[in-house]
């Protein structure tokens, strides 16, 4: 598939992606990810990887427009949970008829 990052283009395909992450540890993912094979990369990683450019010259969502195109499953920025949402230390602490005040 031919695709325009960063105003240069480049022909991706899903094969030629799974080649190049093979053997790339993964980065702690902080927004945007893109799975490949069975792991989960943050998309600047990946776009970096592919395109052998620097991260600053393209955007995420360049890498997240090729990836979906190709077929891979792209996440959005992991949010918060949502308040009342029981976390294990509440029921861990609910179990053993104590009450969490406050979480950090």
């Amino acid at each position: 598939m031919r695709c325009v990052i960063a105003r240069y283009p480049f022909e991706l395909t899903k094969n030629g992606v799974l080649a190049s992450m093979k053997g790339v540890t993964p980065e702690l993912v902080t927004g945007e990810s893109v799975t490949v094979g069975r792991r989960r990369y943050p998309v600047k990683q990946v776009g970096q990887v592919i395109t052998r450019q620097d991260r600053r010259d393209f955007t995420s969502g360049e890498i997240v427009r090729a990836m979906t195109r190709l077929g891979f499953t792209c996440h959005e920025q992991p949010g918060t949970a949502p308040a009342g949402v029981s976390t294990p230390l509440r029921t861990a602490s609910a179990l053993l008829g104590g009450t969490v005040t406050a979480e950090r």
